[in-house]
């Protein structure tokens, strides 16, 4: 998934909450307005997408408080002491969870400002690409060659 599609994902969520990027896009960035789709594209060039991920309107919007959420939590491998003394290893796998807060955009504007890469951050919320399955591939057609020998 490219940059400007997950942006494409993204805007598309928060507008479905109420997110007016025309308005924010205008005020924010003082650039004039083309089109939604030039918008985007402007905001993936050059990490430009950093002023709307970390904006409060959007966050508010994308992460409307209340509303049950969910998202994907990815695996975590971590070391810590064992009753025993001795150091181990603990490797948890990814699970999904759900949660309903209020100021729950709050929350995750620290989790991404923390995170290396915010895109990837915003990426757990949508559940587009997991639910996508790959079409199967056609079965390769077998070539005959016939030789006329004159």
């Amino acid at each position: 998934m490219t940059r400007f599609q997950l942006l494409q994902l993204l805007v598309a969520q928060a507008r479905s909450h109420g997110f007016e990027l025309r308005k924010w896009y205008t005020s924010r960035l003082g650039l004039p307005w083309q089109s939604s789709r030039h918008a985007i594209e402007m905001l993936s060039a050059e990490k430009r997408y950093y002023a709307l991920l970390f904006s409060h309107e959007f966050a508010s919007t994308f992460w409307k408080g209340g509303e049950l959420m969910t998202f994907q939590v990815p695996k975590q491998t971590f070391q810590r002491r064992m009753a025993d003394g001795s150091i181990g290893t603990v490797t948890r796998k990814p699970y999904t969870r759900r949660t309903a807060r209020e100021d729950a955009w709050r929350y995750h504007l620290r989790e991404m400002a923390v995170s290396e890469e915010p895109l990837r951050y915003m990426r757990r919320f949508l559940r587009v690409e997991d639910e996508l399955e790959e079409e199967p591939e056609p079965p390769p057609q077998e070539l005959s060659i016939t030789v006329d020998d004159d």
